[in-house]
């Protein structure tokens, strides 16, 4: 008899504390996926733009509530297989903002050389913000530069003090102010109409560099629950310059997991050369890959091989 109540007392115990743990873990997952959605559909939060400008004191351009400040790096004279490298293709920092309620979410590319990469990087962890990728856009660039992204989420005063002290930390490692310098430009002789009517968009000039902007309008990316959008970086691009027998384009592509494969592909085949592939970010759903890609060769040829590549993500539209 005893041995039966006590049997009957211990199975209690082990079913409360059963019980207990389950009720412990599913608090602890609902905590967990409150701190991971935070949704903030467009138009439903507003920027202060003006307090963005005048503390990181900064104009940058904004579109559909969004805002991004560039810095274009004319300090750098950066040559890759005989061709100058200027902001338009791809020389240049940036950092957007996106409202969430009475917070924002910070996304940026910051450009920095051999010299500026350990300073700057510390910099960016001091300001509490997050390092999610460091990567190269070229190969055999002289002189050799590297790409970090950054990320943040916090009140727009605080992000607005992080992104002008990494772009102060940038100007005092080099002693000058990246845009201060000389806008240089390059000859652009290219056939622009064939290269519209085969990648099946248009792009824009600047500085003698014709640079197209596809959006992925098929996928719709969140970082920590916001939306990520074209503006943000969340695009696939591509920069021309030279002549119709001898071109130079640079880019990247945006590719869901089971693009990147066929897309690297295309670009190889084609003569394209794929210089790096990685992410951009951390906390991305769906999961996203960047692909960087080199091509000097017939202007004709690299376009429709880059069509190719394109065709292999979405559906192959751009806009």
């Amino acid at each position: 008899m005893k041995q039966n109540a006590f049997l009957a007392i211990s199975i209690f115990c082990f079913l409360a504390a059963c019980n207990n743990s389950s009720v412990k873990e599913s608090t602890l997952v609902k905590g967990e996926s409150k701190t991971d959605t935070i949704s903030c559909p467009p138009g439903s939060s507003k920027l202060d733009i003006q307090k963005i400008e005048q503390i990181t004191g900064m104009k940058g351009a904004e579109k559909n509530g969004e805002y991004k400040i560039t810095v274009p790096q004319n300090d750098l004279n950066v040559v890759v297989d005989g061709f100058k490298i200027i902001p338009p293709m791809g020389l240049g920092s940036w950092a957007a903002f996106t409202p969430c309620g009475d917070t924002a979410m910070v996304m940026g590319d910051i450009i920095v050389t051999e010299t500026d990469l350990r300073p700057v990087q510390q910099e960016v962890i001091n300001q509490g913000l997050t390092v999610t990728a460091i990567h190269n856009h070229f190969i055999r660039n002289r002189p050799n530069v590297m790409y970090m992204h950054i990320d943040g989420k916090g009140t727009i005063d605080k992000l607005a003090a992080n992104v002008r002290a990494i772009f102060e930390k940038v100007k005092a490692v080099r002693g000058k102010d990246p845009k201060a310098g000389k806008a240089d430009s390059v000859k652009n002789m290219l056939n622009i109409a064939m290269l519209d009517s085969i990648i099946g968009s248009k792009g824009e000039m600047a500085k003698g560099v014709y640079k197209y902007t596809i959006g992925r309008p098929d996928v719709q990316l969140q970082e920590h629950g916001i939306p990520v959008s074209t503006f943000l970086g969340f695009n696939t691009w591509a920069a021309w310059q030279g002549s119709p027998e001898k071109a130079a384009v640079c880019g990247d592509f945006t590719m869901l997991e089971n693009e990147v494969e066929p897309v690297i592909k295309a670009l190889v085949e084609n003569g394209i050369e794929v210089v790096a592939v990685h992410n951009h970010m951390v906390y991305e759903k769906p999961r996203i890959f960047f692909l960087h890609y080199w091509g000097v060769g017939n202007a004709e040829q690299l376009a429709k091989g880059l069509r190719v590549a394109l065709d292999e993500t979405g559906k192959g539209k751009s806009h």
